[in-house]
């Protein structure tokens, strides 16, 4: 295999975690003043990088840290019962593992959400790195956070592929220079995206 690492997008590529999003992103609108925000609307907006999300979620200009907490809370207090694997993702990680790859993520979720996800779902073992909206200057669409990956493993952009499920995902995948693979299970719809576990598997081992 010419692929030594396999990096993942979290939410809406490996988990579905629209229930919490949602909910999570209504209780700090709440905590603020601002009404409930239609579902629709804001799974439609994750994977936006034309809007500023601190802005569009919060009529804020930036996250604060108290947006952080208040999310935080909702997530760490619901996520097990509201989050969930797409189908076949499981065993599509173990199979990676078993076959050599290592194994990322590259969310633009907070650590502490993102860890606590990951282990509720038993799967944070396999990942050889996981990094986080807040562990470097710029989130995704910005390279900073597959380069950490890079970085950390001590592999080149050649070596790597990213998979994710939006336009963010896509153009952090362009900006490091890094393949990339769209899976269609997601927060976004692409008819040109790949619609099952099992092509996507197909797709990283024909690399």
């Amino acid at each position: 295999m010419s692929k030594k690492l396999v990096i993942f997008d979290m939410d809406g590529t490996l988990i579905d975690s629209s229930l919490t999003i949602v909910n999570a992103i209504n209780f700090v609108r709440n905590n603020l003043g601002l009404k409930p925000m239609e579902e629709k609307l804001i799974l439609g907006s994750i994977n936006d990088p034309k809007i500023n999300p601190a802005k569009f979620y919060y009529d804020a200009e930036s996250f604060t840290p108290k947006h952080e907490e208040w999310f935080s809370d909702y997530y760490s207090l619901n996520h097990e019962k509201e989050i969930r694997f797409y189908d076949g993702i499981d065993n599509l990680l173990t199979t990676l593992k078993l076959d050599g790859y290592r194994l990322a993520v590259a969310t633009n979720a907070y650590r502490v959400s993102a860890i606590e996800s990951l282990k509720h779902l038993d799967i944070y073992e396999k990942f050889d790195v996981i990094a986080c909206a807040d562990d470097v200057p710029l989130a995704k669409p910005h390279p900073e956070m597959l380069y950490k990956i890079l970085d950390e493993l001590k592999l080149t952009r050649d070596e790597a592929i990213f998979v994710g499920d939006g336009e963010r995902d896509l153009l952090a995948s362009q900006n490091a220079k890094i393949d990339y693979l769209m899976v269609n299970w997601g927060f976004s719809d692409y008819s040109d995206a790949i619609h099952s576990v099992e092509r996507l598997q197909e797709s990283i081992l024909e690399f």
